[in-house]
């Protein structure tokens, strides 16, 4: 998505648009599809396991796939087989296969590829959800968090997380092409758990807020790991003293620069569009400086063997009474669905 669209999605006056218009027709399409699973005319496919969507209602990172990182370590902790289910965007070809830790980032997708090797869970791409669904069902797991999905309705769901980025919200509130949002705000009274990514400054969340129904997460970056070479991993403050590259190819760039920041780190910030594919002559600044990236970035690095090249894990974080929270409505619905845990 150009940056010049998402800048105005998410600007503190949303302005007049010419694509209100189309904005509109958008939304008529998407309460027609709404209808349409409402009152029977098409029907939601329940699998044999069951389903929890971890998505958003806004075009652009909010913090997914660190949610359901957290999510599968807590159920695995419980011990639950969890299987992962991803449409794996910008992948070659459509169909449904297995993510191994060795795959390449092209075949099935730089967030699946992030998710199958920190999660060790079993992970599927399917452009076909129900059938991806199925297939995990088959080979054993017990529950599967479906990564995105949140408007992809022929999956029946057990439970639906929604995740806001604390800073962004809502953008202008306005859906698809005029603003950020795949559905209308009032889609999130249908979700099971709202979950902000940091603290919510946006004015969108300020009633959600007030009425204490946003559950706060927070990612914490401690270290840098190398993409190469038998370097250790390094405390982000053994960066502090000298400027370092900074490479974010995510929904929202200026998190992961604002959290190297505030870690005192002096930070030559260089943003890129989401997914984007990043190639040497982009990491070559014509110094020796250090070059710090995300791990989504990581996976789809050419990295050689350039001991410049770090990358930066995040990982969730809750207070003990949101986690407690979240734990208790997964816990609620897994159990009307069959499940102890």
């Amino acid at each position: 998505m150009p940056q010049r669209l998402l800048a105005r999605w998410y600007a503190p006056e949303a302005g007049p648009s010419l694509l209100t218009p189309l904005s509109w027709l958008y939304g008529v399409v998407v309460a027609l599809r709404r209808a349409a699973y409402r009152r029977g005319w098409r029907s939601a496919q329940r699998v044999a396991r069951p389903v929890v969507i971890v998505g958003n209602l806004t075009v652009g990172g909010t913090g997914k796939t660190p949610l359901t990182l957290w999510i599968a370590q807590q159920l695995q902790a419980q011990g639950l087989r969890v299987g992962i289910l991803s449409r794996g965007y910008g992948r070659r070809g459509s169909a449904t296969r297995a993510v191994r830790a060795d795959d390449d980032w092209r075949a099935v997708g730089d967030e699946p590829l992030l998710l199958a090797r920190r999660s060790a869970c079993p992970t599927l791409v399917a452009r076909d959800r129900v059938a991806g669904a199925q297939q995990l069902a088959a080979q054993g797991v017990q529950v599967i968090l479906c990564d995105d999905g949140l408007q992809h309705l022929r999956l029946e769901r057990d439970a639906a997380l929604v995740v806001l980025d604390g800073e962004r919200g809502l953008g202008n509130a306005r859906l698809l092409p005029a603003g950020p949002l795949r559905e209308p705000p009032g889609a999130l009274a249908g979700a099971d758990a709202l979950i902000v990514n940091g603290a919510p400054r946006h004015p969108s969340l300020a009633a959600l807020a007030a009425q204490g129904a946003l559950l706060r997460m927070d990612l914490e970056a401690q270290q840098a790991l190398p993409l190469a070479g038998t370097a250790s991993a390094r405390a982000l403050a053994q960066f502090r003293g000298t400027p370092v590259h900074a490479v974010a190819g995510i929904g929202n760039p200026q998190r992961f620069f604002a959290s190297l920041r505030a870690h005192g780190l002096t930070v030559l910030e260089h943003p890129f569009p989401d997914h984007h594919p990043l190639t040497r002559a982009e990491l070559d600044f014509a110094d020796e400086l250090p070059v710090l990236m995300t791990e989504k970035d990581a996976v789809k690095c050419p990295h050689g063997a350039d001991a410049r090249l770090w990358y930066v894990p995040v990982t969730a974080r809750f207070a003990d009474a949101d986690a407690r929270r979240l734990l208790e409505v997964l816990r609620t619905r897994l159990r009307h669905a069959g499940v102890e845990c």
